[in-house]
């Protein structure tokens, strides 16, 4: 650390210096930093071993010299004012470097000692550091006016001298805002078109960094008005960026062209709009700009302002009658991309305009687009302006999901948003049109809540998952170790029945191939892929619940089971699984025929019912307790 004495001498304790915190410099401006740096070079000339060997570890662009290279402080004040978060850090480390002996005498406006110099011929001021800069760059940099003149009539030929990066006095100074300094350089020959190697000329920099008498110096001594960097990008866009209203005039008037682009096909126009910038998107509007032209991925000006949120910058747009219909190269459109970033007073205004047609062409509903990123709001707005609740993602939006994902209802589901699946279901939301259905993910993931919701609308209990079907209802397989979960899926009509058929029966069982534990049914795993993988090895129920995972619940989930069946026989392998459970007698007597009578007839009235009006049984005109009976809420007698 560099601590500062009030006499203004410092005073250096090198024990670490830690690179991510200079909060001891976070305060202070950067003209701040500059005096740091002055003092630092006038009060230690002569600097310890020890901390010239930390020095060089700090900046490994420094020279090994005492004349540390002022570019790289150039470069780190300008990033510092353009508000980069590295920048504070790079000056900071500046400040504990040695300065040169020329670039202290610039930083302190010394005429003297620069007169001298010249009248000395010394060729310290003509001789370039590690970047390239001579003391007229320096001197431009840091807006020494007085010092520029000195050196230009003494080296006129320097004027357009260029540094490694190809910048100019010129360039470095516009880029800085220093007018007189620019002045003066004009007026001495300064070309006002040499660029830099990023091809950006002192005209675009004036314009980066937003300076309207450097800009105005420079048009007036024929700063090509059009020249675009290595980005393609103008000197008219970079006004645009920074919002500069002024500058956009005067760079219109003289001569800007509306339809550059650079090379992502971005229009002065579209960066307006892109930073809400509605009174430049007037003023070109009104000198000729498209407001629909497209950048190379077919976002529209319309779009940029949807995405980033500018509500002023959409109502000009539409009063203009830019087109809501004019999707990018993905299939989105300006409503769907106004959803995804939760802006919903830009999804109030979108709507009215948004064909419904173009969003079927599309293949993916703004609803889609809400329910995956849980925007309630905005998907109660979809739902109440009629958005279809049932629309399916095309085949080419689906493939991009794992779980072949289609509906909106499967989003919410998924991300266990259960006020936005009970608003789809409410709405009419189909719970049984996706591949997997979403039952079972709630299924899996022990969600009683969801799972009730869903099968309160009809979710089919029995489903099976259509690419790897099991020889019994998936959704046991895929959380029967959770009771609640299973006496939940049996209430509602799954049948239990095929998970007691086996091929094998009595007979011998052949020898079963135990899953990876990641493949087992307690692995955390993406439901269809846990499926799949499981589907393929534990075909039958019997070899299912062999699974080591599941031997300290097995008893109770077959006895659960055989609360919702009649006959039925144990195969060979179950009674081998419930060889060692304590209630293995009482699972057997369960089993044993013949059942009770009451319990055949339950299973009866159940069966006549049929699946779909189970959830009915509360409404009709029975006792109560013979509905808690038929809704297996009551096992004793009805007596």
């Amino acid at each position: 650390c560099v601590c500062i004495s009030p006499s203004g001498r410092s005073n250096m304790a090198v024990a670490q210096v830690n690179l991510e915190d200079f909060s001891v410099y976070s305060l202070l401006s950067d003209e701040e930093l500059l005096h740091i740096v002055v003092e630092r070079s006038l009060c230690d000339r002569h600097r310890p071993h020890d901390w010239a060997h930390t020095s060089s570890l700090l900046s490994p662009s420094s020279s090994s010299s005492s004349s540390a290279p002022p570019p790289a402080a150039a470069a780190t004040q300008n990033n510092f004012k353009r508000g980069e978060s590295s920048s504070r850090k790079k000056l900071c480390v500046f400040c504990l470097r040695e300065l040169s002996p020329v670039t202290s005498m610039i930083l302190n406006g010394d005429t003297d000692t620069l007169m001298d110099l010249v009248r000395r011929g010394s060729d310290s001021l003509m001789k370039p550091n590690n970047e390239g800069w001579i003391a007229l760059h320096e001197a431009a940099y840091y807006g020494k006016q007085q010092l520029v003149s000195i050196l230009i009539r003494a080296f006129p030929e320097s004027v357009n001298r260029r540094s490694a990066k190809n910048q100019t006095a010129l360039l470095l100074a516009a880029g800085r805002g220093n007018v007189s300094c620019v002045d003066f350089l004009l007026n001495h020959g300064a070309n006002p078109n040499i660029a830099n190697t990023d091809q950006e000329t002192p005209l675009f920099i004036a314009c980066e960094s937003p300076n309207r008498d450097v800009v105005h110096l420079l048009l007036r001594s024929g700063a090509q008005v059009n020249r675009c960097s290595v980005q393609g990008v103008s000197a008219l866009q970079e006004a645009c960026r920074h919002g500069q209203l002024e500058l956009c005039t005067m760079l219109l008037d003289a001569g800007a062209d509306l339809e550059t682009n650079n090379i992502y096909g971005i229009t002065p126009f579209f960066t307006a709009a892109q930073h809400g910038e509605i009174h430049i998107m007037h003023l070109l509007y009104e000198r000729g700009a498209d407001i629909n032209d497209s950048a190379g991925d077919g976002a529209t000006p319309l779009f940029e302002a949807c995405k980033n949120g500018h509500v002023s910058a959409v109502k000009m747009l539409l009063a203009l009658k830019a087109d809501a219909n004019q999707s990018v190269k993905s299939g989105l459109l300006p409503l769907h991309v106004a959803v995804q970033n939760n802006h919903k007073q830009i999804v109030m205004m979108l709507i009215p305009v948004t064909s419904r047609v173009r969003i079927q062409l599309c293949g993916i509903s703004p609803l889609h687009v809400a329910a995956e990123k849980n925007w309630d709001d905005i998907m109660e707005l979809l739902i109440q302006s009629g958005f279809d609740v049932n629309a399916k993602l095309s085949a080419q939006h689906s493939m991009m999901y794992e779980d072949r994902r289609t509906t909106a209802l499967y989003f919410s589901v998924y991300n266990g948003n259960l006020e936005a699946s009970e608003m789809l279901l409410e709405a009419g939301a189909d719970p049984n049109l996706d591949v997997f259905n979403p039952l079972l993910i709630a299924v899996r993931l022990g969600w009683l809540d969801m799972a009730t919701l869903l099968l309160k609308y009809g979710a089919d209990v029995n489903a099976q998952i259509s690419t790897q079907p099991s020889s019994f209802p998936s959704a046991i397989l895929l959380n029967m170790e959770s009771l609640p979960v299973l006496k939940l899926l049996l209430v509602n009509g799954c049948d239990a029945r095929p998970c007691f058929i086996c091929p094998h029966g009595q007979n011998t069982h052949p020898a079963v191939t135990q899953p990876d534990e990641e493949t087992q049914p307690g692995g955390d795993l993406l439901p269809l892929r846990c499926v799949q993988n499981l589907s393929s090895i534990l075909f039958q129920f019997c070899e299912a619940v062999s699974s080591p995972s599941f031997c300290r619940v097995t008893g109770p989930i077959i006895s659960t089971l055989l609360d919702h069946v009649g006959h039925v026989q144990l195969c060979a392998r179950l009674l081998e699984v419930l060889e060692n459970c304590s209630d293995l007698a009482q699972i057997k007597l369960k089993a044993a025929p013949p059942r009770p009578l009451m319990q055949y007839c339950r299973l009866k009235i159940r069966r006549l019912l049929g699946v779909h009006r189970l959830r009915l049984l509360h409404t009709l005109p029975l006792p109560a307790q013979l509905i808690r009976f038929l809704c297996h809420n009551l096992t004793g007698s009805l007596t």
